[in-house]
């Protein structure tokens, strides 16, 4: 299929507006987060023992806010992106998550992969996450090996403390591995 200029730069924005969604979960860019998402955003990840389901932008923030926090680090990876463009101003994407989740507070290490699917919506000129879901691949989870040394933290300065932090237990449902 021959894409239009218009098209390749409507894909090349999706995705640079995908990698600014990761680059600001791992560095709790609050300012940039808010930036991506629409108003009405719905979310649902299927985790091996989570289930997060949410909507709207003030909940994704809140959660994103409270779960990548002081007490953890954390990396997110999206690889080979589909882009279907599905309107002029609506597309939808598939992606490939690779990602570690270091729960620093209750010594425990992630890794993970998951396949996300979106979709999104362009507003004002700018495109946006209009709804986002993964299912876990895999997802590993192991007990912080004592003896690891923490030379760099960006989000034990950048995260909520504690003190900060609010309860997002009403956004997630939790199963016994």
């Amino acid at each position: 299929m021959a894409y239009t200029l218009q098209q390749l730069s409507d894909m090349e924005d999706i995705r640079t507006l995908k990698h600014r969604y990761f680059r600001g979960i791992d560095t709790a860019d609050m300012g940039l987060l808010a930036s991506l998402f629409t108003d009405d955003i719905s979310v649902d990840y299927r985790g091996g023992t989570y289930r997060a389901r949410l909507s709207g932008r003030y909940n994704m923030l809140a959660f994103l806010a409270n779960s990548f926090h002081s007490g953890v680090m954390a990396m997110h990876h999206g690889h080979m992106p589909e882009i279907t463009l599905t309107g002029d101003d609506e597309a939808e994407g598939i992606w490939y998550l690779e990602d570690i989740f270091i729960d620093v507070e209750n010594a425990l290490h992630t890794v993970g992969t998951a396949i996300y699917r979106d979709r999104y919506k362009r507003e004002a000129g700018s495109w946006h996450i209009a709804s986002t879901e993964y299912d876990r691949v895999i997802e590993i989870v192991s007990p912080l090996d004592p003896q690891l040394q923490i030379t760099a933290h960006h989000l034990a300065h950048a995260g909520r403390k504690p003190a900060e932090r609010q309860d997002i237990g009403h956004l997630i449902e939790w199963e016994t591995a």
